[in-house]
């Protein structure tokens, strides 16, 4: 592989000694109005194909020009494109002036300036998918953050859960499984369960763990956001939104090459081209291919992605906007060891487990296939000066196929002397684990369509802006995958194996088998007759969700602003009906304006809850009781920061979230009044403050608790184990020299910290505590006009730490990736 990057360097380095000496340079800066240098500023020389971006500092270098007259085209999303007249004569330098863009406003595109001056390349000003409006983030009175392509640059992200470790308030429980239904990875966010399910605020279903190469922004939104997104894709703690690349109006793009530690290779490549001479057709490619072992004995995940997207500007009033994304992955399962939810534990603590990390307890002859396949359609047209009109489809498909499994303690064996067949068995020490596998066979299909009327008005001075929306979602899951059979049991602990009886645990010759204390066979055709005779799940199960939702915000004067909100949702099953109203308020202000802002919500989500069949103990008759939804609202105040003339932006907010209508009970008797809360502060942090100098930083406390439910209820006054650790805290801060003669050159240093979490968590069970951790990383980069090269060391100290939801999940040691990126 070495030889290839040096032969492909030379082969570059002769390209350029082959041009002819008959060319010259082009070189400038671009900055906005106030004198404020532009990034990613699309250059081109009309009628060439020959063209660049701005970097960090708003410069751009156009190199091996032939001479000529030329016409040069500057344009950015959200300002007046600009054409300059310029000659370049052979082997000079043409310096133009500097080049002013005039702002412009463009409501639904969000319009984003990067670079030196006033630029912070963590944060985003303005999001459109958050209120479903074009809202500044300083006037929004929701809370959330968002996670920028130049970070995950910055830190080589090859994997959705490292970047969402750059969000507040947000921590892991599981790995993405790959099974079907819910396979993607599970992350706790204000105390609960959260999964990746939007794209570009659509659903976006995968059975698998996101790739990385479309994704522009992550916004992590916090709190119950039912108002506007409904029940079926989000939590009551928030929701993540994946915004994707979209298209440009001249050719770029770059190719990168990726190697690390656990046999990491990845390719990637970003290749946008107009399709017309004018740029009002233009086609976006991000595509990636990625292998990488696990760093456990066994294990290993294979993927391939491509996103083709397009967009139209038919004229000032139409245009068309289409993103697609194929994704086919193939992995074995990560191991997960279930702690037995049945009976008391026998141990409480890593220490006492005495897991050795390095065993995975599989096979990589048994894995999951993952395909995946989304596609979004939008077209938006003014319909006055006031008023758009966006309508949007989307079509998805999720896919599971192939052997899952898991290991789940064994409560039998917890017993010091047990009769078994005859024969007593002693354990003093050690935990059995017994493997359950079955095969996945799962389809789950999507479709969305929305029809959004938004608006920018006044009424009586006073300016409002408005959506009104109706939301028809539809999601159908087929399922034809096995039962679950035991595979062999799994001995983690400290005793000897020959002190355990053989004839329980089914270890006859335990040096045949993969890891040591299993008696698993862990091959296809082995797994294959286990389950040969098993008999298969025939369900198909389809629910329907009409949905109609208003939201406005008026500004009562320039420093105050209300948000009222109002969603209904019908939601149809086959054996469900329920229709649920959903309310949110908010208010902002500003007593220095696009400055300081205190904000107050708030806000409302809610959950369909299924029918419940009831036995009537006297009559021994079956009767069904149909629930309300479940509700959850929140209250948060707090304020918005914006200072150093936009170099520090700031969020503190405290939130108290109350769940209620949660079912209690089932079979003999079940009501509908159980409740819990979840509440805490959060601190978020994005700096910009001196020229190339980035920091984000995050903060964040969480008391959840259930506070209502049925008598002798083994969760009543304890903390949720979907709340993960109470503090989390998260940094990454940057530094990019921007002249001089290591012009390019930069480093960052950063990390997480997590506290003691609490992964099973029961009055009759008791409490299994994973440590706390901090995981530090560090990067250096170099980046020139045409090439960036990039290390990155994760886990700097080794440190030996695990994530879970009644669950114990490894997580890797110290690993190493450098990327090497050619851009065009």
């Amino acid at each position: 592989m070495s030889q290839k990057i040096v032969l492909f360097c030379l082969f570059l380095i002769s390209l350029q000694m082959g041009f002819s000496q008959d060319s010259g340079s082009l070189k400038g800066k671009v900055a906005n109005i106030n004198g404020e240098m532009i990034s990613e500023v699309n250059i081109e020389i009309q009628g060439t194909g020959i063209g660049t971006k701005t970097n960090d500092n708003g410069s751009f270098m156009i190199d091996k020009v032939p001479t000529g007259n030329y016409l040069l085209r500057v344009s950015y999303v959200g300002f007046a494109s600009k054409e300059i007249a310029f000659s370049i004569k052979p082997a000079e330098t043409t310096t133009l002036p500097l080049i002013i863009l005039n702002s412009k406003e463009e409501q639904l595109s969000e319009v984003v300036v990067r670079g030196n001056g006033n630029s912070n390349i963590y944060n985003r000003k303005k999001s459109q998918y958050v209120a479903k409006l074009p809202l500044e983030q300083i006037e929004n009175p929701q809370v959330y953050d968002n996670i920028t392509a130049e970070l995950l640059k910055q830190q080589i992200v090859t994997n959705f859960d490292d970047a969402i470790r750059n969000s507040s308030g947000i921590t892991k429980l599981w790995e993405s499984t790959g099974r079907g239904g819910d396979g993607a990875g599970y992350y706790s966010l204000r105390g609960f369960p959260v999964q990746p399910t939007l794209i570009n605020g659509l659903p976006g279903l995968t059975n698998s763990s996101p790739d990385p190469a479309n994704i522009e922004t992550i916004e992590v939104i916090k709190g119950p956001s039912g108002t506007l997104y409904g029940s079926s894709l989000i939590s009551y703690g928030g929701l993540i939104n994946i915004i994707t690349k979209r298209p440009y109006d001249y050719f770029g793009g770059n190719i990168s090459y990726t190697s690390g530690s656990f046999g990491l290779n990845r390719v990637a490549a970003d290749i946008n081209t107009p399709l017309d001479e004018d740029g009002d057709v233009a086609l976006r490619l991000n595509t990636a291919y990625q292998t990488k072992n696990s760093f456990q004995d066994a294990g290993f995940s294979k993927t391939i992605f491509v996103a083709p997207s397009l967009s139209y500007r038919v004229n000032d009033r139409l245009s068309f906007f289409v993103n697609t994304e194929f994704f086919r992955g193939e992995s074995t399962n990560p191991t997960m060891l279930f702690v037995d939810r049945g009976a008391p534990l026998r141990v409480t603590s890593i220490e006492e487990l005495g897991y050795d990390t390095n065993r995975s307890y599989t096979s990589n002859d048994l894995s999951l296939e993952n395909p995946n396949f989304s596609l979004q359609a939008m077209m938006n047209y003014e319909l006055s000066d006031s008023w758009t009109s966006q309508t949007v489809v989307s079509r998805g498909s999720s896919t599971s196929k192939g052997y899952y499994s898991y290991l789940y303690e064994t409560t039998r064996f917890y017993q010091g002397r047990e009769e078994v067949d005859g024969e007593v068995t002693n354990l003093d020490e050690g935990v059995v684990f017994t493997r359950y596998m079955n095969n996945q066979n799962s389809t789950t299909l999507t479709t969305d369509v929305q029809q959004n009327f938004i608006g920018d008005f006044e009424i009586a001075g006073m300016r409002n802006r408005m959506v009104a929306g109706l939301d028809y979602f539809q999601r159908i899951i087929t399922d034809n995958g096995t039962g679950y059979r035991a595979n062999g049991n799994v001995y983690i602990g400290n005793a000897s194996l020959q002190n355990v009886n053989e004839s329980v645990y089914g270890i006859y010759n335990p040096d045949i088998y993969i890891t040591d204390g299993d008696s698993g066979i862990l091959s296809t055709a082995a797994v294959d007759g286990i389950l040969e005779n098993v008999d298969r799940n025939n369900r198909n199960i389809q629910e329907d969700i009409y949905s109609a939702y208003v939201s406005n915000v008026l500004n009562i004067t320039s420093g105050l602003s209300a948000m009222a909100s109002l969603r209904i949702d019908q939601f149809e099953s086959e054996t469900n009906s329920q229709t649920a109203f959903s309310p949110k308020f908010g208010v902002v202000y500003q007593p220095l304006v696009d400055r300081v802002s205190l904000f107050a919500n708030y806000m409302n989500g809610f959950s369909n809850v299924a029918p419940s069949e009831v036995i009537d103990q006297g009559t021994g008759e079956t009767s069904r009781i149909v629930f309300d939804p479940e509700h959850a609202t929140q209250f948060e105040v707090g304020t918005k920061l914006n200072l150093l003339n936009d170099r520090l932006f700031a969020t503190l907010s405290y939130y108290d979230i109350q769940v209620d209508n949660i079912v209690l009970g089932s079979g003999f008797e079940a009501t509908q009044d159980g409740e819990k809360y979840s509440r805490g502060f959060e601190i978020r942090i994005t700096a910009h403050p001196v020229d190339g100098l980035n920091i984000i930083a995050g903060f964040s406390h969480n008391n959840s608790k259930v506070t209502r439910a049925a008598e002798n209820d083994d969760f009543l006054g304890k903390r949720p184990e979907s709340a993960g650790p109470e503090n989390l805290a998260n940094l990454w801060a940057s530094y990019r020299f921007t002249q001089g003669k290591i012009e390019g050159f930069g480093f960052g240093f950063g990390g997480n910290y997590a506290s003691e979490n609490r992964i099973f968590n029961r009055n009759l069970g008791g409490t299994f505590t994973l440590p706390s951790y901090t995981v530090l990383n560090a990067a250096v980069f170099y980046d020139v006009d045409k090439f960036s090269v990039n290390l990155k060391l994760n886990n700097l100290s080794n440190e030996d730490y695990f994530n879970g939801w009644s669950t114990i999940n490894p997580q890797a040691p110290r690993n190493f990736a450098a990327a090497l990126t050619y851009k065009f």
